[in-house]
């Protein structure tokens, strides 16, 4: 298992304890599974974090 599909794994267990149903569970639960692949392909070091948040913040454009 890749460390990207076990980020989102966590992510979207952890999301699915704190919020059990509901429509805003389901979007919190995604945004954790999102949070959770992201970290993951950082630790699998598929993901540049530093240069992400540069382009996020309009410091430097992502091409």
């Amino acid at each position: 298992m890749s460390p990207t599909l076990l980020g989102a794994a966590i992510g979207a267990f952890l999301a699915f304890m704190a919020f059990a149903f509901g429509f805003w569970g389901f979007v919190v639960a995604a945004l954790f599974m999102v949070v959770g692949a992201a970290l993951g392909r950082a630790a699998e070091g598929r993901l540049d974090v530093r240069s992400a948040w540069d382009a996020l913040t309009g410091r430097r454009s992502s091409s």
